[in-house]
């Protein structure tokens, strides 16, 4: 953090500002425009892609900017940027072409969009930061090895869960510290919560139904985990995780020792998982084991206990606000808060969330017909798994049950989608290599 902040002040001093363009324009994304361009220095949002080209805009007049220039092509937009005059566009290519861009944001949560902005920004070699981490659980190790090959970075932002729970492990791993569980803590779970059940928290905080119910039905949580694991080689103890609930109220460190077995935590490489009712949330937590019996006797002095456990928490994730620190470390240190290390260790698969008829279509994340489960990618293949990212748009070609988790056998897949052809190659290049 404190690195970050002095390169930025440097960059802003030698007139050499980061230079992004941002794919998206939704609730997090208006957050992140006003971040940047009102509290961020040596850092430029210099144009902004979104469907809607009037959410553009507004993104940039909520900001405090009122004059930008509608582009349609690439020189275009290169002259908005040679001007300094903001640019909006319905095209989002045109930001991952144009040059004058260094890094790419991408705000979307949508797999398959998500996966052809990203390679786009890839093969004209530019940094993508991405809040999308749907995206990123679904086809992440194999964009990362694209990324590594065209030498630039895709990383996962800071602020939501994952970022912060990677700073925290990367934290603890320095400390000598072994981290056998990356936690997050929720207030919610209920898989069969729907976009009509949230209907009215959605409106009260200006979201999408879909991205709502998505936090409550497991999903999203699935999915921050599953990235989690692929960044550090951690695993899911069981399909779903443990997903201990606690009375509501309930510090975390008075039941740190006990939400899991502890076979579970000490064998393997370390568990990914989440609890339901601890406070502070919505924060993420490490545990850590300590093999040294004098450091074991410090770690009690500075109140961490007796162990065999270690607690480390940071009680707050802070979403578009952190948002420039990953770009800044992208841009100016060469290095991404979250990404996959290698083969995937854990996926997010999909299980019907109510009686499903044959012929039906699945629906989007977060919608009616389906939630998602964390399991570990080699049960994922030998099982031949659906991934909930790949899901929306599956025909069923017969009735599943409610709860059933669904295979590849199961469903038709919509034809053409990029998203597929990366999963295939996913499995291929690593192959054998899945943890």
């Amino acid at each position: 953090m404190f690195l970050v902040d002095t390169a930025l002040a440097k960059a802003e001093a030698e007139g050499r500002p980061i230079r992004v363009g941002m794919i998206g324009a939704g609730f997090m994304a208006r957050g992140t425009a006003l971040q940047i361009i009102r509290y961020t220095r040596g850092m430029q949002l210099v144009a902004i892609a979104n469907r809607t080209l009037s959410n553009a805009e507004r993104a940039y007049r909520e900001a405090g900017v009122e004059d930008v220039r509608v582009v349609d092509s690439v020189p275009v937009l290169e002259a908005a940027i040679a001007s300094g005059q903001p640019a909006i566009t319905d095209n989002a290519m045109l930001i991952c072409e144009a040059e004058g861009i260094d890094v790419v944001l991408e705000i979307t949560g949508a797999v398959e969009f998500g996966a052809q902005v990203t390679m786009r920004a890839i093969e004209h070699g530019k940094h993508i930061v991405s809040m999308n981490a749907e995206l990123d659980g679904t086809v992440g190790p194999i964009l990362k090895t694209y990324a590594d090959k065209a030498g630039v970075i895709f990383s996962i932002s800071d602020g939501d869960q994952p970022g912060v729970t990677m700073n925290l492990y990367r934290f603890v791993k320095g400390l000598g510290v072994k981290p056998v569980v990356c936690g997050n803590i929720k207030g919610l779970h209920d898989p069969y919560r729907n976009p009509t059940t949230q209907e009215g928290f959605a409106k009260q905080w200006g979201q999408n139904p879909y991205m709502v119910t998505s936090f409550a039905d497991g999903t999203k949580i699935s999915f921050e985990q599953a990235i989690v694991a692929n960044a550090t080689g951690m695993r899911v103890a069981k399909r779903g995780m443990f997903g201990p609930t606690v009375p509501g109220g309930t510090h975390l460190q008075d039941v740190a020792n006990t939400l899991y077995p502890l076979e579970a935590v000490l064998e393997g490489p370390g568990i990914v998982d989440y609890v339901v009712g601890a406070v502070p949330g919505p924060g993420v937590f490490v545990l850590g084991t300590h093999d040294h019996p004098t450091m074991q006797h410090y770690l009690n002095l500075y109140k961490l206990g007796k162990g065999p456990l270690y607690l480390f928490y940071t009680p707050y994730h802070l979403c578009h606000f952190e948002v420039p620190n990953t770009i800044a470390r992208v841009a100016l240190l060469g290095d991404a808060t979250l990404r996959p290390a290698g083969a995937p260790c854990v996926d997010v698969v999909t299980a019907a969330k109510v009686d499903l008829a044959a012929g039906t279509e699945i629906d989007a994340l977060g919608g009616y017909y389906s939630y998602g489960l964390a399991e570990n990618s080699d049960v994922t293949q030998a099982e031949n798994l659906l991934p909930i990212g790949l899901a929306e748009g599956c025909r069923l070609k017969h009735a599943v049950a409610k709860d059933s988790v669904l295979t590849y056998d199961d469903v038709e897949l919509p034809e053409g989608r990029l998203a597929d052809k990366l999963r295939a190659e996913q499995n291929a290049h690593f192959g054998s290599l899945v943890v």
